[in-house]
């Protein structure tokens, strides 16, 4: 019988800190196998962080809903994994997943984002706020509503691999090997594109991006769906290894925060180096000290990234007149 969870975000944390504890006695023998343990879960929460950076970046703004796009993407993955492609085809089912979460995204910032530039709104920042937030509300209970606040996998019938004397999980390293492939898209995509030079162009400056004919609004829009769609490629890479429920970007979502704060936000090679630094941390923490508290260790890396360099490894400072 499924049981209601009375604290999925308590219940995600918990299932990470298990899965360190099992891995904990082995990496300790193997300090290489920790670090890579770290870099493959950083670099997955790395993918949140990119698409909350990608989108300040672009839009100007921070999405507080990031979480529930992610939250969108496993469900995906777990309704085209379970109900009609099978679990062979999970491969297929992620980008899919991805394509329906940046659909979602696209459709969305019309309605909701574009008001803050065309409607004269003054301050921006908070209404930037109150609307991800209540679409954060919305789409959460919607899912709680239609779902159920039960978990589910999409389950893997990938094989356990042996890296040294460490048994990984065939799905979460299917997974890092997908978002590095995802992150390389997402560089292509930048950096070799039209789209990505506008892009490119609008994140230095709206108004000179304007001035040369872009228009910034549908910039937007297409920028707001990739962000979401970053995130919903993180939770369906992640549906097999966290499990899916109303509430599983909450944890996801904070780790993106963490990366942004020590990498810097609107850097995106800060969020790509944050991340993998958060995860060896976080590994090396589990694995050498306690853990049970291995989500503090990331606590403390933020805390002394504000500390020596308040605007992040990568971030520009900002000089007061």
């Amino acid at each position: 019988m499924r049981k209601a969870l009375s604290h999925p975000a308590r219940l995600i944390f918990r299932r990470i800190g298990v899965v360190l504890a099992w891995e904990r006695r082995m990496l300790r023998t193997n300090p290489a196998l920790t670090l890579i343990a770290g870099v493959m879960i950083g670099v997955l929460y790395a993918l949140m962080a990119l698409g909350i950076t990608f989108i300040y970046s672009i839009v100007k703004m921070i999405n507080w809903s990031m979480g529930e796009f992610y939250m969108i993407g496993s469900y995906l993955q777990y309704l085209l994994v379970v109900e009609w492609l099978g679990p062979d085809l999970w491969w297929v089912a992620a980008p899919l997943s991805a394509l329906g979460v940046f659909a979602l995204g696209f459709l969305l910032e019309p309605l909701l984002i574009k008001p803050m530039f065309t409607q004269g709104i003054e301050r921006k920042d908070d209404y930037a706020i109150v609307v991800t937030i209540a679409l954060l509300l919305l789409l959460r209970n919607l899912a709680t509503a239609l779902s159920g606040p039960y978990q589910r996998t999409p389950g893997s019938n990938l094989p356990t691999v042996m890296l040294g004397p460490l048994p990984e999980s065939g799905a979460r390293l299917a997974a890092f090997v997908c978002a590095l492939a995802a992150m390389a898209l997402f560089y292509l995509l930048l950096k070799r594109t039209w789209l990505g030079l506008a892009l490119r162009a609008a994140a230095q400056s709206r108004v000179g991006a304007q001035t040369a004919g872009v228009d910034v609004f549908r910039l937007d829009q297409v920028a707001f769906g990739i962000g979401v769609g970053l995130a919903g490629i993180a939770g369906a890479l992640l549906a097999p290894v966290f499990m899916v429920f109303p509430t599983n970007g909450v944890v996801t979502t904070v780790k993106g925060f963490e990366i942004i704060v020590i990498g810097g936000l609107g850097s995106i090679p800060g969020a790509l180096v944050a991340g993998v630094l958060l995860g060896v941390v976080e590994s090396l923490g589990a694995a050498f000290l306690a853990a049970p508290y291995q989500n503090v260790y990331g606590f403390l890396l933020v805390i002394v990234v504000l500390l020596l360099r308040p605007s992040g490894l990568f971030g520009e400072r900002v000089r007061q007149a």
